[in-house]
């Protein structure tokens, strides 16, 4: 295709996932209430007669701030559900981009790629979910028993989509490496020797990434993406065993570049010829002849 038509096609693709988002994005803001109160959901004790202090009242309001906070909420709300939910459509346009440049067996390879990321992505993100009933109690512990604390609904779901994001990207480093190892970049046995490095890069990034400064976080985000680590070396090991094997079985496997593979010169039994028949039309007496041009 000449590269005008490249440009075409991806206009094309874009006009697809973008209208997908958009359709699932108006659906979505018809139950934006049902989805904030989904989100604000896990914020633990923030009634009017919970997380109560024994002198004052409640420590814990939810608010919302400004005149035009509510309709900014409904939109990012919207938004974000139109690209979670949608994300099946654009992810198929952009593998349906990138697939024609592609051979047989990577095409085999980016399928099961994308059928593992995605999982892998949800995962993260419904984890960290669920770790943030935890994280908000921490951070509320450190509240004066002489003070409310009143949440803006914007702050925490800033702080909930971070997480989301965040989860869901670290719970595909695995993937990525053994995207690299299947292409050839990076073998296992170099990524089992960078153990020590990875526990110390991955503790120190659930150090940062989590917003909440209480350990338990941290480990709850570090231990499942170590997992998966070790996980990923396994993977990379049984593929470098199945690529030693098939490289054993083949004779021109050790050479160089600049060498020549060696040719089998074997001579091959030619099959008996079959005799043309003449008394056919000449349209099948034509069909039977091979044109050697």
């Amino acid at each position: 295709m000449a590269l005008v038509d490249h440009l075409r096609e991806l206009r094309n693709r874009l006009a697809v996932a973008v209208g997908a988002i958009l359709l699932v994005t108006v659906v979505a803001a018809f139950f934006y209430r049902e989805l904030i109160n989904f989100l604000i959901d896990p914020l633990p004790g923030c009634g009017a007669d919970e997380l109560t202090s024994h002198t004052s009242g409640s420590k814990c309001l939810i608010a919302v701030t400004g005149l035009l906070s509510p309709f900014t909420l409904a939109i990012k709300v919207s938004v974000t559900a139109g690209l979670v939910v949608a994300s099946p459509v654009w992810l198929y346009e952009l593998w349906a981009f990138v697939a024609p440049g592609l051979h047989r067996h990577e095409k085999k390879y980016t399928l099961a790629f994308l059928g593992v990321g995605t999982p892998l992505f949800i995962g993260g993100a419904w984890f960290a979910y669920h770790i943030l009933p935890t994280t908000v109690q921490v951070l509320l512990s450190f509240t004066p028993d002489a003070a409310v604390n009143i949440l803006n609904v914007d702050d925490f779901l800033d702080i909930a989509t971070r997480m989301v994001v965040v989860f869901g990207l670290s719970f595909e480093l695995p993937l990525v490496l053994t995207m690299l190892n299947f292409g050839g970049v990076l073998s296992a046995r170099r990524m089992a020797g960078w153990w020590r490095g990875m526990v110390m890069g991955i503790t120190l990034f659930a150090a940062i990434a989590t917003p909440s400064t209480d350990p338990l976080s941290m480990c709850l985000l570090a231990a499942p993406i170590v997992v998966l680590y070790l996980l990923a070396c396994a993977v990379s090991w049984l593929n470098d065993h199945r690529r030693g094997r098939r490289r054993a079985a083949d004779p021109n496997a050790g050479l160089s570049d600049e060498e020549a593979s060696k040719l089998d010169l074997t001579p091959a039994r030619v099959p008996p010829t079959r005799p043309i028949d003449v008394s056919a039309t000449p349209v099948d007496r034509t069909e039977q002849i091979d044109d050697i041009t």
